[in-house]
């Protein structure tokens, strides 16, 4: 797609540190890290969201996170990471390209996420579970 940073990236007309890649999965480093090493992995085939991937691709890109992470965590000394991937603007997706970032983290780096943690009502969870279970794909 001509306008997606990603794709850009991804076919080297926008230059970038690329850490790992095979046929259909890429990843570099963020130009805005959370944290040294935070690295950024996505299909090289333009879909928007994790929902759209067909299950081969999904399948290579989880693959590929783990390689990547393992790699990351090696190199930088972490002892943990998050592994995210915002799915609409609603969730805070920047670049319409699917992705997922690893965040190298250390005890006490400082990194926060804000989780606004909610309450069930009476009654609520087995409402939702269930209407989840009936949804269906």
């Amino acid at each position: 797609m001509a306008d997606c940073i990603f794709c850009r990236i991804l076919s080297g007309a926008i230059p970038a540190q690329k850490v790992f890649e095979t046929d259909t999965v890429a990843a570099f480093l963020d130009i805005n890290p959370l944290a040294f090493g935070h690295a950024l992995v996505m299909p090289k085939a333009h879909h928007e969201i994790l929902t759209d991937l067909p299950p081969g691709l999904a399948s290579d890109l989880v693959r590929a996170a783990q390689d990547v992470a393992r790699r990351v965590m090696r190199a930088t000394g972490a002892e943990g990471f998050n592994l995210l991937s915002n799915n609409r603007r609603c969730a805070g997706q920047a670049i319409d390209h699917v992705h997922f970032h690893v965040i190298p983290r250390r005890a006490g780096d400082q990194i926060r996420f804000g989780w606004n943690t909610r309450k069930y009502a009476e009654g609520e969870m087995e409402r939702t579970a269930e209407a989840i279970r009936k949804a269906g794909v």
